[in-house]
């Protein structure tokens, strides 16, 4: 599936939460999307969680 395929579903899906749920709604899918999205991301191996623990001072 291609990232527009992709992007155009996830819109779609906030927008019938938006119009459907409201505002908390939309928040709701937004979060869980991003969730999801990390999560693939880890499973298929393109993130690591050392990403996210990374030091500040390192260069």
């Amino acid at each position: 599936m291609s990232a527009a395929t992709v992007g155009l579903l996830a819109g779609m899906a906030l927008g019938f939460a938006a119009f459907f749920g409201g505002f908390w709604a939309f928040l709701l899918v937004a979060f869980l999307g991003a969730v999801g999205l990390v999560v693939g991301l880890m499973l298929q191996g393109d993130l690591e969680m050392s990403d996210f623990n990374r030091s500040r001072d390192r260069q």
